[in-house]
């Protein structure tokens, strides 16, 4: 059964049930012969909500999505796929609903927009405090959004649900730790900060003085800010070489360990908020720091389990 404000949603009449209840799919889904005020404001129009009254929410609701006041105006076929997503979005919120469905959203946008759009959607929920139903084909995804994720086998059969923490620390069986993958593991370290890594306060080089700089080893290179531009070596005097991700301070091990790894030094550079070297943390580290935090989270769960009767 599915309660929705504790009714159940099967006695509900269908039109009731979806005008209460966001909606945002794939594509949008916005009509192309409305604008983009209009597009938010269906819903509330439906309620008999009066139209100026409609369109102010809607104008309120640009704000929310972070959308600028001078899109209101346009059509959809005006909007980039990324703002398209956020009037969707917006849309869904018009009537204040208890619920957010929403069927794998970001699925048609490029990467960095997704990316962008999943930090908001992030911050909305925070904001808003809905509840969103997800779907999504992506496990990273899921993993990043989700409160407690639900994973369907074949045949709709419900396999595991859990926290993400949970699924990918102890999938139920085979079919769901192939689903989460092999680099489950990986994915797991999104759960921990770095607060126990140290950081080594690595040789560098100003860019500036690289020709006459002689390195003994792999060192960084920065630029006239302090920010790191690559990496030089005894084998690559006078040159710059690039690869390797940053790791910001007060991040994860996930993406530490992801910056280690594609260093062409084998360390990960550690920046501040304004993108600063701080200094520099290897993989063992990283490695070292995760194998404790696990072993420390599985004490607690062993000192939290009830104890079986005698």
């Amino acid at each position: 059964t599915i309660l929705v404000d504790a009714e159940d949603a099967s006695s509900l009449p269908a039109a009731k049930l979806r005008r209460s209840m966001g909606y945002v799919m794939q594509a949008a889904g916005l009509m192309p012969h409305r604008t983009v005020v209009d597009n938010v404001a269906t819903v509330p129009r439906l309620n008999g909500v009066p139209r100026g009254r409609a369109r102010d929410r809607a104008r309120e609701l640009l704000d929310v999505v972070g959308l600028p006041q001078g899109l209101a105006s346009r059509y959809p076929a005006q909007l980039s796929g990324g703002q398209q997503q956020r009037v969707g979005v917006a849309r869904a919120l018009a009537a204040d609903p208890p619920v957010l469905l929403m069927d794998e959203p970001f699925s048609a946008v490029d990467p960095v927009v997704r990316h962008e759009l999943q930090r908001e959607l992030l911050r909305l929920q925070r904001d808003l405090g809905k509840t969103i139903v997800f779907v999504t084909h992506d496990i990273d995804e899921a993993v990043l959004l989700g409160d407690r994720i639900a994973v369907f086998a074949v045949g709709g059969r419900l396999a595991q649900v859990a926290g993400p923490e949970e699924l990918l620390r102890a999938p139920a069986d085979d079919f769901v730790a192939g689903f989460v993958g092999r680099d489950r593991g990986f994915r797991h370290l999104g759960f921990f900060d770095d607060s126990g890594l140290a950081v080594d306060g690595s040789r560098s080089v100003a860019r500036a003085a690289l020709t006459s700089a002689r390195p003994e080893g792999w060192e960084v290179v920065l630029d006239g800010d302090g920010r790191p531009v690559g990496w030089t070596s005894p084998e690559h005097v006078g040159a710059v070489v690039g690869g390797g991700s940053l790791h910001r301070a007060g991040g994860t091990l996930r993406t530490a360990l992801d910056a280690a790894l594609s260093s062409p030094s084998g360390r990960g550079v550690v920046v501040d908020d304004a993108g600063r070297f701080l200094g520099t943390v290897a993989a063992t580290a990283v490695i070292a720091e995760a194998d404790r935090r696990r072993a420390e989270a599985q004490r607690e769960r062993d000192h939290s389990a009830p104890a079986e009767a005698g």
